[in-house]
């Protein structure tokens, strides 16, 4: 255990000093006994663990671990929590939890004979699906946690903290932005390109973001949903069609028949997607489970993936959708709408250039437009980079 006390030293060592807190970090009960915090690769989670454990100052009493850590071939997760329990630990952090075999009954096990210990693991989105192994819904407190705002983007590149903005205040025309300091345009062109991912800072970033995402669909989907060799191929052709034509309306028939695979199959393979945060589905409003609802459009889950993997086919259109439903999938319901493009509410949304009217929202009850390349709002009328500050 010692070899990994040090490890976390090291960690805590050389955690870059610039990177911002996270918006998750105060949304989280920490005082919780079991906590579950999943997003997709990259988002940040390892950091946000390593700052909350440098900022509670009580290093001595905490320990961070990697699931996939060598020490895990001969050891179990229960086994080293019973023996840090014994020399005074209080606070025990797993990374990558779903990298260890069995985690959720060593999870369970350990929650239900170690009472004093408090215990948080991060693990791929695609883990809220988990239904084998122990149940730990009655046990832990579950947060899902999002890639980089453009409200945080301008806080660590740029050093500005903007406050969080409700939809509300947008809808009101009240936006606090350093307009004097900072031209909005511009600082969101970049954000589209890169800033959803807070590896921006270190080079690379495409490279980083090919290979995460590669990591998604040959290891964390197919391990998860025990995939054969020749379903992970279809996948990621899966993913090819829909980075082809975003936004994407899925005709399961065709695309099965194109695939080789039943159609259900396919539907299997969209949730799997977009549960690991590589794709979002707009759904038809619906009174009962929000899943449910009928699949309208098939969305990349951020505009970073858009300029991976559809560098050549950028449509602008497509791009001001994706981030309108990226921006704010994270606080809000929002749904396909029946007469513009979304619906969150009882309020209708018309995304579009500097020049796009309220023509399609004549029917709406409360009819929202949504420009692109405006600086300002005006009644019924809000800038698309705006929606960046909701979270």
């Amino acid at each position: 255990m010692k070899a990994l006390q040090e490890e976390m030293k090291r960690q805590l060592k050389h955690l870059n000093p610039k990177m911002i807190r996270r918006y998750m970090h105060d949304v989280i009960d920490w005082d919780a006994r079991l906590i579950s915090i999943l997003g997709a690769r990259g988002v940040g989670k390892t950091t946000l663990l390593l700052q909350h454990i440098k900022e509670t100052n009580d290093i001595e009493h905490s320990l961070f671990v990697f699931a996939d850590n060598i020490y895990f071939a001969t050891h179990r997760l229960f086994d080293l929590a019973n023996t840090f329990v014994q020399y005074g630990g209080k606070y025990l952090y797993i990374d990558e939890i779903h990298k260890y075999a069995n985690w959720s009954t060593e999870i369970k096990n350990i929650y239900d004979s170690f009472p004093s210990l408090k215990v948080v693991y991060t693990g791929s989105s695609i883990l809220d699906l988990e239904k084998g192994g122990a149940d730990l819904s009655r046990r832990k407190l579950q947060y899902h946690m999002q890639g980089l705002s453009l409200r945080e983007f301008v806080e660590l590149k740029y050093g500005y903290k903007i406050r969080q903005h409700s939809l509300q205040e947008l809808i009101d025309g009240k936006i606090d932005w350093p307009y004097d300091a900072l031209k909005p345009l511009p600082v969101m062109a970049e954000y589209l390109q890169y800033g959803y991912y807070p590896y921006f800072t270190d080079g690379h970033f495409h490279e980083h973001l090919h290979s995460s995402l590669l990591q998604t669909l040959e290891v964390d989907i197919p391990t998860f949903a025990q995939m054969n060799v020749g379903t992970t191929r279809k996948l990621k052709t899966l993913l090819g069609i829909i980075a082809a034509s975003v936004p994407f309306k899925p005709n399961m028939q065709a695309i099965a028949r194109d695939l080789g695979i039943s159609r259900n199959d396919i539907s299997d393979l969209l949730f799997y997607l977009e549960k690991a945060g590589v794709i979002m589905q707009l759904r038809q409003t619906t009174e009962g489970i929000a899943l449910l609802g009928k699949v309208e459009k098939v969305y990349l889950n951020n505009t970073n993936l858009m300029y991976l993997l559809a560098s050549e086919n950028i449509e602008i259109g497509n791009v001001r959708e994706t981030f309108f439903l990226s921006a704010t999938n994270m606080t809000e319901r929002v749904f396909a709408s029946t007469i513009s493009d979304f619906q969150i509410g009882e309020y209708t949304f018309e995304v579009g250039g500097k020049k796009k009217r309220k023509k399609q929202l004549a029917e709406a009850k409360y009819g929202i437009v949504v420009r692109d390349d405006i600086e300002y709002a005006s009644p019924a009328v809000i800038p698309l980079f705006a929606f960046g500050l909701l979270y």
